[in-house]
């Protein structure tokens, strides 16, 4: 489990520098936010061991691999094999993420494929988990609104 961080105002107004100039060396950055460099260095070092700075690959636009087609699939699963559920999960390469959720479904799973035929497969390998009992899929047409945390994080640093 992380040991997450409260991100105090200098992290956000660091995040939101780097967020304008993502190759910004850390010279770059104290010298443009009047911070010291070893106190942006240890601020961004603790934020990354922390957790709470997520790793690069998460900015990846999944398309530029070729998995055009998103899709959320809504899972009912056996109350006592969690564990096995998230293991099996974790196995399929193109479950990008998951939430216990709920309402009607145990788990919301985020998926990519490349097309449908290939979401089919996708959806084929969760069902073949051991205490997946069923699932319902509803593909994403357009993403209007995507993760937007810097509208949080201008506030976090009083901007």
């Amino acid at each position: 489990m992380l040991n997450m961080t409260s991100i105090d105002t200098l992290d956000a107004r660091i995040i939101l520098a780097l967020d304008d100039d993502p190759d910004a060396t850390i010279l770059a950055l104290s010298r443009a936010l009047g911070v010291a460099r070893n106190t942006v260095h240890a601020r961004l070092r603790h934020l990354a061991e922390d957790g709470a700075l997520k790793p690069f690959s998460q900015r990846l636009d999944l398309r530029a691999l070729g998995y055009d087609l998103v899709a959320f699939i809504s899972l009912s699963v056996s109350q006592t094999g969690s564990a096995d559920i998230v293991a099996g999960l974790l196995e399929v390469p193109e479950v990008i993420s998951a939430h216990y959720t709920t309402g009607d479904a145990d788990l919301i799973v985020q998926v990519v494929a490349k097309d449908t035929r290939d979401l089919y497969r996708v959806t084929a390998s969760i069902l073949a988990i051991e205490g997946v009992n069923r699932s319902s899929t509803a593909v994403s047409l357009v993403e209007p609104i995507p993760n937007r945390p810097h509208a949080l994080l201008r506030a976090a640093a009083g901007s």
